[in-house]
């Protein structure tokens, strides 16, 4: 059974979920890996998703404030031998339904190039190609979106 739970970056199963995302990232950007980890810190994340299947926890997503209305999807990962089961999905479907609760109306993401399964994900669910924003603005290897949540 699946199952998904709102907490924050303190929670115990979000850690090695975060440690697992950045070993592959570490592949996925390569070279460009240490500027993309500078702006992926989890310390102080406040509206985590931790997706778990049979009580294992198995994905992750969360929330940061960006600006006012305006909130960035950060740190999205589902175990590989977990994936093409809609369980991404879930879990950015209840990120959105938490970013509604709070009063944002806009979300904002930022993925690599090197994502293909990212990538599909968010085109699947929505999300339209943006001008790279912020600290991404001059990155060649990434592609920023955004959602107008109805």
């Amino acid at each position: 059974m699946m199952l998904f739970i709102r907490t924050n970056s303190a929670h115990i199963d979000f850690g090695p979920l975060v440690a697992k995302l950045d070993d592959d990232l570490k592949i996925r950007d390569g070279e460009d890996h240490a500027f993309y980890a500078q702006f992926n810190k989890t310390a102080s994340l406040q509206q985590v998703v931790i997706a778990y299947e049979n009580e294992k926890a198995i994905g992750c997503g969360a929330l940061r404030p960006y600006a006012p209305g305006s909130i960035e999807i950060k740190r999205m990962y589902v175990a590989p031998e977990k994936r093409k089961k809609g369980i991404a999905t879930g879990i950015l479907k209840e990120l959105e339904k938490w970013a509604k609760e709070l009063n944002y109306h806009q979300c904002i993401l930022e993925t690599g190039k090197n994502q293909p399964e990212a990538i599909a994900l968010y085109f699947k669910n929505n999300y339209q190609i943006v001008p790279n924003f912020g600290q991404y603005t001059e990155s060649d290897n990434s592609l920023c979106f955004e959602k107008t949540l109805g």
